[in-house]
């Protein structure tokens, strides 16, 4: 059968499900995959449709990505913040708590098989996994706390609330995560054939860099705001502003 055929029972199957009335009385999980799957089916079909064959031509053999990507699991994470463009472009490395250790061959591969020039380490505002290895939950399945036991964070401050606390465990994971990088692929990174940079995706705007934005927090092991405003400068060819010190922990509580 053409795929084609294929596609269009997909969708008569997906026309054929029960009501929403149904959904309903069954549940709201149900009515969550029926919306998720046509969703995902019909913005699909938008793709192809906007895309003609030419766009996939530059990769459609082999992949060629500028850059090894580690970033969180999160489903608030996705690399169209970063890259308007990502297809063959990244090679992208998800779990929780964006760790080398837990996928540290998938990262290898990106490094020393595809040749990416960047190893770039994405943590990001409000992420679960910093929070869940701080509360060290009992709840939590063994193969979750396998995941999370990799995760190395700072005691706790006492003159720090949860949320600023939380920001720290944040920075410092991806700072961790960069030294971890560094030592592993220092071959590379004395050779001038690879740059590791850690950064954090700010949607809450705890960095007051505005919402949204990708704030560089480490490049090479270098934190401070000078070193990384001079290495910016130096990669781009052009003058950049970096309003605040990114490595410094802000956060702006909310009034009740």
């Amino acid at each position: 059968m053409r795929l084609s055929s294929w596609l269009g029972l997909a969708y008569l199957a997906l026309a054929s499900l029960p009501s929403l009335a149904q959904e309903d009385a069954a549940g709201d999980e149900f009515a969550q995959l029926r919306g998720v799957v046509r969703n995902l089916m019909d913005d699909n079909a938008a793709f192809v449709k906007s895309h003609k064959p030419d766009y996939f031509k530059p990769f459609q053999e082999k992949q060629q990505p500028r850059a090894t990507v580690v970033t969180c699991a999160d489903s608030r994470v996705h690399m169209q913040a970063f890259d308007k463009t990502p297809d063959g472009d990244l090679f992208v490395v998800r779990n929780i708590g964006n760790q080398i250790a837990t996928s540290e061959g998938s990262v290898e591969y990106g490094v020393r098989q595809l040749h990416t020039p960047l190893l770039i380490v994405i943590g990001h505002s409000a992420c679960g996994a910093i929070k869940a290895a701080y509360s060290k939950d009992a709840d939590n399945s063994p193969a979750i706390k396998r995941e999370l036991a990799t995760i190395k964070l700072p005691p706790k401050n006492p003159k720090q609330d949860a949320e600023e606390q939380w920001l720290t465990g944040v920075q410092t994971n991806v700072n961790l995560q960069v030294t971890f990088a560094l030592n592993k692929f220092d071959a590379e990174v004395s050779a001038g054939k690879l740059t590791i940079i850690g950064a954090i995706y700010d949607f809450q705007n705890a960095l007051k860099q505005g919402q949204g934005r990708l704030v560089i927090t480490n490049i090479n092991g270098k934190t401070d705001a000078g070193s990384i405003m001079a290495a910016l400068m130096n990669f781009s060819g052009a003058s950049l502003k970096l309003d605040k010190q990114p490595a410094k922990a802000s956060f702006t509580k909310k009034s009740d």
